[in-house]
């Protein structure tokens, strides 16, 4: 017996046998032929079959996929409209020439922009277009029966024979067996076995496809219908899941507002603690927050522990915790003794790892001075949870181990009441005067938890009552991250099942020699050039050799070499696995 990954002799060979090895190997795949156009033929339908051809096919969607991650850059690199619009306002003034092109292109607004929308619906269009007839061609495959063997099997990639004293349907009949129990697609089909294997690859290869559809109608599913929003929540204050309780809120376009689900939560306290020593002196070990919460107009009160990367999930919302801090408590007296802030907790935000925090106290109602007149006051503050002595400005431990609160008055008009939008945590000082110290300097206190600072010439004065914490949340809806999760995980599997999955075909014929003694021939044909198929086949060889002996050669004046099917094997053939040439 031999086997070779090519053998024959006849390199002339005529065209019923090209044809006849062509239907052999057609269908290993549902890859559509592509026929070039016949350009003076072409009318409009030829030239719209020819355009939806090119569409449909593999390349175009590699280049459409190409094409949307490349058009994906420009939103991470240029501020986004839909997510920060105060950057794409600073980007404006900061770059007067690029900011109109980029406004022409739809760069701050990549996403929702009309080149961006034309690739990611092409790309949606080829795909189905792609995943269609190949699906209905694979169905029928799957239907279908492997073709029957080619009338020269020496033709093949991979080829063994040998002579047996077993009879012809004995050795079909054995060939079937082994080729059924290797989870081959077998029949017997005139004097030969057909075996067919690999469907997954197929299988695979459309999953991949069908994957990539469901991502992208789950990532636009989630783009139009998302929305997220951020509140700041001292201990003991709670919220409420409207459009008004957010400090920012933005969404999808198709979003509206009864989407949001009905839900409420307060923050009972935060628990935060850190390494004390060591290089890692100051890391965050526990970061949690302790909430009471409900869902609807009249649902239970519940309590839960968010931590983070661990959300808080009512209906199709997430309340994450992303963010913590320090609320001085600070009570505000006028010049006449009268409370303007009682006990009030203002947050302020932190500026490193430290929680170093900045921010500003403005009393914008009630306030009058020495002279009895109405003004505003505005208090510039910095918070050090843990005050190191002397002249320094930086905390040197996230926790409250040494609080110290410094205070920077002004009194005047806070412009809170002219229209324009301001942060409350910044201090607008155009219309503002500072107060000045008995040396004409800026006057400037630091206060610790109980103490109060005087303003000066009996303006009133500022007490620092205590500490609280503050916790930042963001509550988030992704309709149909599920799904693209879901999809990535097939869209992996079907790629892996399309590369190392091969389709392959395997015949074996067993006919009678002029001299009476079996012939058996083996042979074996792959989607692509691989080194599984011989040896696969010289595996299968060497079990069916055993049920199938061989049979002497005969004796060189005792039978004509031109009755064998294969009368002049290639000297060069290898010996199948298991069997060994006679």
């Amino acid at each position: 017996m031999s086997a070779t990954s090519k053998t024959g002799t006849d390199t002339t060979p005529d065209r019923t046998d090209d044809q006849d090895l062509g239907a052999a190997g057609s269908q290993l795949t549902t890859a559509p032929q592509e026929e070039p156009p016949h350009l003076p033929s072409l009318g409009v339908i030829g030239w719209a079959r020819w355009f939806w051809r090119q569409l449909t096919s593999m390349r175009v969607a590699l280049l459409l996929l190409l094409l949307l991650s490349l058009g994906s850059i420009p939103g991470s690199l240029i501020p986004q409209s839909g997510v920060d619009a105060t950057k794409v306002a600073e980007f404006r003034d900061a770059h007067k020439t690029l900011a109109p092109i980029y406004d022409k292109l739809g760069l701050f607004h990549v996403y929702s922009s009309v080149w961006f929308s034309a690739i990611y619906i092409l790309l949606f269009v080829s795909l189905i277009g792609c995943i269609v007839p190949r699906t209905w061609q694979f169905v029928g495959q799957l239907r279908g029966r492997p073709p029957g063997a080619p009338r020269r099997l020496t033709r093949l990639p991979a080829y063994t024979t040998w002579r047996t004293g077993a009879d012809p349907e004995q050795v079909r009949e054995a060939a079937l067996t082994l080729l059924k129990k290797r989870r081959f697609r077998a029949r017997v089909t005139g004097d030969a076995v057909a075996a067919e294997k690999g469907y997954l690859r197929e299988a695979g290869n459309l999953a991949f496809h069908i994957a990539l559809i469901v991502m992208l109608v789950a990532f636009a599913w989630g783009q139009l219908y998302k929305s997220e929003g951020n509140k700041l929540i001292v201990e003991g204050g709670g919220f409420s899941n409207t459009l008004t309780q957010y400090d920012d809120f933005k969404s999808g376009n198709l979003f509206t507002q009864d989407d949001l689900d009905p839900f409420s939560f307060s923050l009972n306290s935060f628990t935060g603690t850190y390494e004390p020593t060591g290089p890692n002196r100051g890391t965050p070990r526990t970061f949690q927050a302790d909430l009471t919460y409900s869902v609807g107009a009249y649902g239970k009160d519940k309590r839960t522990t968010v931590k983070v990367n661990e959300p808080l999930r009512i209906g199709n919302s997430k309340v994450y915790l992303v963010s913590h801090g320090y609320a001085p408590v600070v009570t505000v007296k006028d010049a006449q003794g009268n409370v303007v802030m009682d006990h009030e907790p203002v947050p302020l935000l932190p500026l490193d790892s430290n929680v170093t925090s900045s921010g500003a106290i403005k009393v914008m109602d009630g306030y009058r001075n020495a002279k009895g007149a109405k003004e505003q006051l505005g208090l510039q503050a910095a918070f050090l949870p843990t005050y190191g002595g002397g002249t320094s400005v930086v905390s040197q431990f996230p926790a409250l181990m040494n609080p110290v609160l410094n205070l920077e008055p002004y009194h005047g008009d806070l412009g809170v009441d002219s229209g324009i939008p301001q942060s409350v945590y910044q201090l607008n000082k155009k219309n503002l005067t500072m107060f000045k110290d008995s040396k004409g300097a800026q006057f400037r206190e630091n206060l610790n938890p109980g103490e109060t600072m005087k303003l000066p010439n009996g303006a009133g004065s500022v007490t620092f009552d205590g500490v609280k914490e503050w916790a930042g949340f963001q509550v988030t809806q992704q309709p149909g991250s599920g799904w693209a999760l879901a999809g990535s995980f097939a869209a992996i599997l079907g790629l892996a099942a399309s590369l190392f999955i091969q389709r392959r075909r395997v015949w074996v014929r067993a006919v009678k020699g002029a001299d009476g003694v079996t012939v058996v021939e083996m042979a074996g044909l792959g989607r692509s050039e691989s080194a599984k198929v011989p040896e696969e086949l010289g595996d299968l060889a060497g079990i069916l050799y055993d049920q199938a002996p061989g049979a002497p050669d005969p004796d060189d004046d005792s039978a004509d070499p031109s009755d064998s099917p294969d009368p002049s094997p290639d000297p060069q053939a290898v010996p199948a696995e298991g069997a060994e040439k006679q």
